[in-house]
Order: structure tokens, then sequence, then C-alpha cells
């Protein structure tokens, strides 16, 4: 139990709650466009969902403190984690990332074929991301989009096929991780720029990549509205938009660029109340629709 403990907190098993949320709101969306009771897909169908987000992120989050264990032992606020200081050694981290691949393919492989055949690709966007601090600042980016593949993944799992809402839900979602990613950077600026990282607080400083972080959560804000218009989506759903809204604008009045003292607030509490919080109104829009 105690090495079970350990391998959740490598992976902070606890950030589930910012994706988990979206792939269920995808799943919903979907059920709705389906015409199923509630929205609800069937029982098996929301398991092998679960079982690929479990798969998708634990082998992310474990490949990530893989390639960056060298990065993470020199920065004061990483170097702690489980592989620098040797609780989790590179072989088990290992074993953790290709396990968690294979229950991602499985659990595909029991939803349909165009699951299946997409898997690779997201996986293949996942693990990558873990590069791109070393040559790009818009790495915010590029992880939001991996993570914002969970409702569409959702949609694919319950239609069989693609369509228009999953792709701006990806946009939103995208958008919400980049810009409270933006937020979180603004602790590594000096590391980052010490060890030769690329972000975009540590490009162009905190004041402007705060506005962009704003920039992109209205822009995050304005895709969800026009998602419940192509879903004809009722007013629990608006009525959870404008408390995500209001959240948002929340976060971002207690985060200072001369004050960071609130920064593990705004990422791990307000943006998880913004997922569930959109996630149970949008369940209540379709409970009563």
């Amino acid at each position: 139990m105690k090495r079970l403990a350990t391998l959740l907190e490598m992976i902070r098993f606890e950030h589930t709650v910012f994706a988990l949320p979206f792939a269920l709101f995808g799943a919903l969306l979907a059920g709705r466009a389906m015409g199923l009771p509630r929205c609800w897909p069937s029982v098996p169908t929301l398991g092998w969902i679960l079982v690929a987000m479990f798969g998708a992120r634990s082998a992310a989050m474990a490949f990530n403190r893989i390639v960056d264990a060298r990065f993470d032992a020199e920065n004061p606020r990483t170097a702690n984690r489980a592989i620098p200081i040797g609780t989790v050694s590179p072989k088990q981290a290992w074993t953790l990332t290709v396990g968690s691949a294979l229950l991602l393919f499985l659990a595909a492989a029991m939803l349909n074929t165009l699951c299946l055949i997409l898997s690779p690709l997201a996986l293949a966007w996942i693990l990558g991301y873990s590069y791109t601090k070393r040559f790009t600042a818009w790495s915010h980016l590029v992880l939001g989009l991996g993570i914002g593949a969970a409702p569409v993944g959702a949609w694919i799992a319950v239609t069989g096929r693609m369509d228009v809402i999953p792709i701006l839900l990806a946009i939103a979602v995208g958008l919400w991780i980049a810009g409270f990613d933006i937020i979180y950077a603004l602790q590594d600026i000096e590391v980052d720029r010490r060890q030769g990282l690329h972000s975009l607080p540590a490009l162009l400083g905190p004041s402007p990549a705060l506005r962009i972080a704003r920039a992109m959560h209205a822009v995050m804000l304005g895709t969800l509205g026009l998602v419940g218009v192509l879903a004809q989506l009722g007013a629990w759903y608006y009525a959870g938009l404008t408390l995500g809204a209001a959240l948002l604008a929340y976060e971002h009045a207690i985060v200072h660029p001369r004050d960071l003292s609130r920064i593990n607030t705004a990422f791990f509490t307000l943006n998880g109340w913004v997922s569930v919080g959109l996630f149970m109104f949008l369940a209540a829009d379709c409970w009563f629709l």
C-alpha cells in the first residue's frame, strides 16, 4: 500500500479532477446527441472511458517524471519528487508507463474501432508534451490540447464518430488548461531560465503572461457558450457557465505578478471547482431536459 501511495503521489492522481469531469462532459453531450435517456451512456461504456482516462493520464505523468527527472532534481520546488529522491526507480516508472499505455489500448479496443485507431495518436501527443518545454514557450497549449482530447475520446466512445461539438470542447479545455498552466509556471520563471527551459512567463515576464492566460480563459468561456448553442442546452448549463466565469475571474484576481502566494488556491481549488461545477450543471441540464 505504501508503494501504491508513492506511485499515485508521483503521478499526482488527485489532478484527475481537472480532466475527468470534461471527459464525462463529452460523454454526456454525446449521449444527448444519440438521444439516450438523461444523456447517460451505458455503464460499460462509462467504465471503459474511465479506464482509458486512467491509463492515458498515468502513462503521461509517469513518462513526464522520467524525462524531467534531471530538471526536477535541480528545481527546489520539485526536488522532492519520487524519482529524484529515489523512492521510485526509473525502471518502476517505465513499468507504470508501459502498463498504463497498454491499459489505454485495451480500453480503446473495448469501446470501438475508431477509439482504438486514434489511441496511439493520443498517446504520442500526451507523451510528446514532456519534451516541448525544451524548445517552445507554447508548451502550455500543447499540454492543454493533450488533455482536451479527453472529451473528444469520450464523444467517440459513445457515438463512434467525430463531430464539431467535441472539437470545440477540445479547444475550450485546451485553452482552460493552458491558461492555468501559465499561472502555475510563474513559480518557476528563474529556474526555467537557468535550466534553458521555455515557458511564456520565462519568455515574456509575469504580467504579459497573465494577460495571455486571461485571454485564453475568456475565449474558453466563449467557446463553451458556442457549445451550448450548438447542443441546444438550457438554463442549467448557462448557470454553470456563469459560475465557471465567476470562479475564473476570482482566480485571476488573486494572482498578481508581485504576489504569488495564492497560486495553489488558484491552480488546485478553483480549477477543480470549475471542471466539477460545469459537469454538474450540464448533468442537471440533461436530467431536467
